[in-house]
C-alpha cells in the first residue's frame, strides 16, 4: 500500500512539473497560447449575400474580408461569398439576416434607412463636397455610431464600402439644371429622392431598378440617375446617352452581420471580424476607383455624352427647400457632416 502511494505521489509531481513546463513553453512562443486557443475555438461557416456581379468592387471587398478572417482564425471560421443576388435582393436578403438565416451581407445603405432612421441622410442631396469628405465623416465617431444604430433592427453594421457619387442621365439632351425641366425621372422609392427631382424640376417616377431600361427604351420615363458603374453595366448608356455629372448624392455600401450571428461569438472572435472588415476597406476603395475609371472609359467609347457641372451653386440653391424639409430630422448627422467638412 505505502509503494502505491509513493507511485501515485511521484506520478502527481512529474505531472505538476510538466505543466509548469508546458506553461513557460507556450509563454516562450510568441503568439503560441493565442494561435492554440483559436485553432481549438468553435468553428462556423457562415454566409455572405451581394447582389453585385463577382466582378464587382463590393464583391472583391467581401471576399477580401472573408480571407482576412480565415486567416486570422486559420480557418475556424469560414465565410462564404454568394454574389449575384444567388441568396435574393437587398431587401429579401436583410430579412433573413435580421432572422439570423443569412449571416452577413452587402447593402446599399440606401434601404438602411427603413431600419435605422439615421441612414436617412445620405438621401439628401449635395451634402457632402467630395468622396474625401463624405469618408472624413463615415470614419468619424458619428459614422461608426451610424453602423451601431443598426443594433436595434438586429444587425451590426461592420464597415462602408465606397459606390461613388450618383448622376442624371437621360434620353434627351442634358447639360445643364434647366434641361431636367419636366424630365420624368425615375427615382428609388424614397421621399427623399422624390423631392429632390421635384425641386430640380423634373417629375419623379419611382419604379424598380430592374424595369429602367426597357422604359427609358420605351420612353416611358425620359432619365434615370446611378452611378457611372451602373450606368455602364446595366447598359442604361445604350438608350439614355446623355449624363452630366451633377453628384447629388454619395450613398455608401455597407457590410453587415446578423445580430444573432455575432451572439454567437466570443469577443476575440468578434475582434478579428471587425478588423477584417476595416482592414477590406483599402482593398475595396481601390477597387472600386479602378472600376469606376474603367466603367467611364467604356460609355465614352460608345459614344455617350458627359457633361461636367463646372458651378453647382445653382443645383445646390434648388435643393435648400429639401435641406431645410428633413433638416430637423438629420440634425445630428448634418451637423456631423458639417464638422466633417472642416
Amino acid at each position: 500500500m505505502k509503494t502505491l502511494k509513493k507511485t501515485v505521489t511521484v506520478l502527481s509531481a512529474l505531472a505538476i512539473a510538466g505543466g509548469l513546463l508546458a506553461g513557460c513553453g507556450a509563454k516562450e512562443t510568441a503568439g503560441g497560447t493565442e494561435g492554440e486557443k483559436k485553432a481549438e475555438g468553435k468553428k462556423y461557416t457562415f454566409r455572405l449575400a451581394d447582389t453585385h456581379p463577382a466582378d464587382y468592387p463590393t464583391v472583391i471587398g467581401d471576399k477580401k474580408f472573408a480571407e482576412l478572417v480565415n486567416e486570422r482564425t486559420n480557418g475556424r471560421i469560414k465565410i462564404d461569398v454568394f454574389p449575384g443576388a444567388q441568396l435574393g435582393e437587398e431587401k429579401a436578403v436583410l430579412e433573413q439576416v435580421q432572422l439570423g438565416a443569412i449571416e452577413f451581407t452587402r447593402v446599399s445603405s440606401g434601404p438602411l434607412g427603413e431600419f435605422s432612421k439615421g441612414f436617412g441622410v445620405f438621401s439628401l442631396p449635395y451634402v457632402f463636397d467630395s468622396d474625401q469628405h463624405l469618408w472624413k465623416f463615415l470614419e468619424s465617431e458619428a459614422g461608426n455610431k451610424m453602423l451601431d444604430s443598426l443594433e436595434g433592427a438586429k444587425m451590426k453594421g461592420l464597415a462602408y464600402y465606397s459606390s461613388g457619387a450618383r448622376s442624371f442621365y437621360s434620353r434627351k439632351p442634358i447639360a445643364s439644371l434647366a434641361d431636367l425641366k419636366g424630365q420624368k425621372i425615375r427615382v428609388i422609392q424614397n421621399k427623399i429622392n422624390i423631392d429632390l427631382v421635384a425641386a430640380l424640376g423634373g417629375s419623379a417616377t419611382p419604379m424598380p431598378y430592374g424595369e429602367v431600361f426597357s422604359s427609358l427604351q420605351t420612353g416611358v420615363i425620359d432619365a434615370a440617375e446611378n452611378n457611372f458603374p451602373s450606368y455602364q453595366s446595366s447598359n442604361h448608356f445604350e438608350v439614355a446617352k446623355n449624363m452630366i455629372l451633377d453628384g447629388h448624392q454619395r450613398v455608401p455600401e455597407v457590410l453587415l452581420i446578423s445580430q444573432t450571428a455575432w451572439n454567437k461569438l466570443g469577443e476575440e472572435d468578434r475582434k478579428i471580424l471587425k478588423q477584417a472588415a476595416l482592414d477590406s476597406v483599402k482593398t475595396q476603395r481601390e477597387a472600386w476607383d479602378k472600376y469606376e475609371k474603367e466603367a467611364e472609359a467604356k460609355v465614352r467609347a460608345a459614344g455617350a455624352t458627359i457633361t461636367e457641372v463646372k458651378d453647382l451653386k445653382p443645383w445646390q440653391d434648388a435643393v435648400k427647400p429639401v435641406i431645410e424639409k428633413y433638416r430637423a430630422d438629420y440634425k445630428e448627422a448634418l451637423d456631423a457632416i458639417d464638422a466633417a467638412r472642416k
